[in-house]
């Protein structure tokens, strides 16, 4: 469900977002926010114009593989399980784009970061929301070392 609503609203703002803004216009919502319309050929924040288009593909499959196989321990926790479903919800967004389009639509403008996506800030949740549960976890069953 959560996969679904995160690529089913990214989709939708980039959908808005093409139909209002020329490549490359801006409106400025607030002092440190506009909307931007580019289009990224690269990976996370225009690196690696060249990145073939089967490699985000194979990201999302593992990210899909990983969310629905409840095999590992660690994915059976609920908030990994809500992680895994942003990662692979913003993937799955991004790579609509670059199977449509050739590019990810960008649109989130900061001035002082290169132009994003909502399916971009359910990436970086998703990443943040992993790595605090598989912490969390590690903590867990870490065994107190006795006195030697």
């Amino acid at each position: 469900m959560l996969i679904t609503g995160v690529v089913a609203l990214d989709q939708a703002l980039k959908a808005l977002v093409i139909r209002t803004l020329p490549m490359g216009a801006s409106i400025v919502l607030l002092p440190i926010l506009s909307l931007t319309r580019m289009h990224n050929p690269g990976v996370a924040f225009s690196l690696l114009p060249q990145v073939p288009a089967f490699v985000p593909a194979v990201i999302v499959a593992t990210l899909l593989v990983l969310l629905f196989r409840h095999e590992a321990g660690w994915a059976q926790d609920p908030q990994a399980q809500r992680a895994l479903a942003l990662l692979a919800g913003g993937a799955v967004g991004n790579l609509i784009d670059r199977v449509r389009f050739g590019a990810v639509i960008d649109y989130l403008d900061l001035h002082i970061w290169p132009v994003f996506n909502l399916a971009d800030i359910a990436v970086t949740i998703g990443a943040a929301l992993l790595i605090l549960s598989l912490v969390a976890r590690t903590q867990a069953t870490a065994q107190p070392r006795g006195d030697r």
